[in-house]
């Protein structure tokens, strides 16, 4: 069908107004990942734009060698990936009962789900919780308290409801029990939303800031959110960092190329990950699941 005039221009529009909120995101990552391999009279003299002026990875080096950048790094994946496989695992364990209707307090649990999403984790109460069953300093108290959000778990429900109750029943046919169904049939159906949540929980774990700074005394558990945070704010540690790297001028770094390396280094791992997990957001999830 040919487009008409009113059409043309609203695509344009809206293309138009989607390019700049995408540069609006872009250039900031790129200012910030050129000053971090530039020299250092181009980023003391502020001349860094969006490219790097000359080439220097001084700040990388400094970053390594004086920092524990690497240990934080460490801390911030097994953080993420062992909250996501917690978060997935309670989420999909309680979404699925509650979107059968023969589950009796199904009604119940869901009303008294969705009121929780008005008040949310609250820090003092959960740093309480955490100090009575005695978890501070260890990263049971960043993944308990906020293991299953309401949200992605009302998302998951409303897709669970969605399947077609004649493939469970074609399955409880075959012999197919519960858990058998579940893993076999229905997560495979689900990998869009089970994707989506993955990133959500994901990037959730990994920028956590302040609940570690609450709940976590020792700084070797500290993830790259704190320390990342901790360069930015802590100028002491930047001039020391910069007095100790040599003295040639094409050899030292800024303050603001440690900082933005931080930064890159910080940000990378998602921007690696969201290629593979973007294929799902727009496959079809039931297309030749159920025929005739």
């Amino acid at each position: 069908m040919r487009e008409t005039k009113g059409e043309k221009w609203f695509y344009f529009i809206n293309n138009t107004l989607l390019a700049l909120a995408a540069l609006s995101c872009l250039l900031p990552l790129l200012n910030i990942l050129s000053v971090s391999l530039s020299d250092y009279s181009a980023v003391a003299s502020g001349n860094v734009g969006i490219w790097p002026v000359g080439l220097n990875l001084e700040s990388y080096t400094t970053l390594i060698d004086g920092t524990p950048i690497l240990r934080s790094f460490k801390n911030s994946v097994l953080i993420t990936v062992v909250g996501i496989v917690l978060s997935m695992a309670f989420t999909i364990l309680a979404a699925y009962p509650l979107s059968k209707k023969q589950f009796i307090a199904r009604r119940f649990l869901t009303l008294a789900i969705v009121f929780t999403m008005l008040f949310g984790v609250q820090m003092i109460p959960a740093f309480l919780v955490n100090r009575s069953v005695h978890i501070l300093d260890t990263y049971w108290a960043i993944w308990l308290p906020g293991l299953v959000s309401a949200y992605n778990m009302m998302v998951l429900k409303s897709f669970f409801e969605n399947i077609p109750e004649e493939m469970e029943e074609a399955a409880w046919m075959d012999g197919c029990g519960d858990l058998r169904l579940l893993l076999q049939i229905v997560l495979p159906l689900s990998m869009p939303v089970l994707a989506t949540l993955t990133l959500f929980y994901g990037v959730g774990y990994w920028n956590t800031f302040q609940a570690i700074l609450i709940n976590i005394n020792s700084t070797q558990k500290y993830n790259l959110a704190v320390l990342v945070q901790s360069m930015v704010a802590n100028q002491s540690l930047m001039q020391s960092l910069n007095n100790a790297s040599p003295e040639d001028l094409n050899q030292l770094m800024t303050p603001q190329g440690l900082r933005s390396a931080g930064v890159v280094v910080m940000l990378v791992p998602l921007l690696v990950v969201y290629p593979f997990l973007q294929k799902y957001f727009v496959k079809g999830v039931m297309i030749g699941a159920v025929k005739g």
